[in-house]
């Protein structure tokens, strides 16, 4: 959504055509001018258990301080790694940040998620993380008429049951279908219906859903080891609400390492 407010133009339409040759954030490609310009390490706090590579799409300080509290040695990447320097870092998972821009043009972040999970590496992303994750299993995204704003966006977890409040920011979704609890790309040729159908990568189901609108707002693969949400699970709303994806993402790379 693009708008002006100015104390210094008191011409509506003026103002108006002003805000009208601002950027769109359709087609926009944002993450080179947000990401961090070197690689930087966030140590683990007491003893190391994993090594994780956080790519930096425009990444929250507080994302590798949660992690680091769980004892992961953080890496914190510029957006324009590459596959092969990522995975000869050795890491145990990957984690994808939010970050602005529009999904659709995201190509090169999806190639190399794609390289990850086929290299078998555990995934876990947020907010711009989760429609790159999204793109790479073979769904489409597309820009919501109202982003969502706010520390108090209701979402329902399918797995538990449970509706956690959180925060959100953002104004593009991934275009899953909701149908049944096993869902495919449209174009996978098993169809968007009620169940059975695999991606590129097996099983896949929305396991999110925002109340508001019913937008995905979480995405599970059941057949490899990659999760990701629409929401921000750092932002401290609930206030702890969601906390534990960091915990599952954990547990995703120990059940890797045995």
């Amino acid at each position: 959504m693009r708008v002006g407010v100015s104390s210094v133009e008191a011409d509506a339409r003026a103002l108006h055509e002003r805000v009208l040759l601002s950027p769109a954030m359709a087609g926009a490609d944002l993450t080179a001018e947000v990401s961090t310009a070197s690689r930087y390490v966030v140590p683990a706090v007491g003893a190391k258990r994993f090594t994780v590579a956080a790519l930096d799409l425009g990444i929250k300080a507080m994302t590798p301080r949660l992690l680091a509290e769980r004892g992961v040695e953080v890496h914190v990447l510029p957006a324009a790694t590459t596959a092969d320097d990522l995975l000869g870092l050795d890491v145990d998972g990957l984690f994808l940040s939010n970050g602005p821009g529009d999904p659709a043009v995201a190509d090169r972040e999806v190639a190399l998620l794609r390289e990850v999970l086929d290299a078998g590496v555990p995934f876990f992303g947020i907010c711009f993380g989760n429609q790159i994750l999204g793109r790479a299993l073979g769904f489409g995204t597309y820009k919501l008429k109202y982003g969502h704003r706010g520390i108090n966006q209701p979402v329902l977890d399918r797995r538990t049951g449970k509706v956690e409040v959180t925060a959100q920011n953002h104004g593009f979704a991934v275009d899953a279908p909701m149908e049944g609890d096993l869902i495919a790309p449209a174009d996978s040729g098993t169809g968007t219906g009620t169940g059975t159908g695999n991606t590129a990568y097996g099983r896949v189901r929305v396991s999110h859903i925002g109340l508001n609108d019913n937008v995905v707002e979480g995405l599970e693969c059941l057949d490899i080891p990659a999760f990701s949400v629409q929401y921000h699970p750092e932002a401290a709303a609930g206030p702890h609400d969601s906390e534990h994806l960091f915990d599952r993402f954990i547990e995703l790379m120990s059940e890797g390492s045995v």
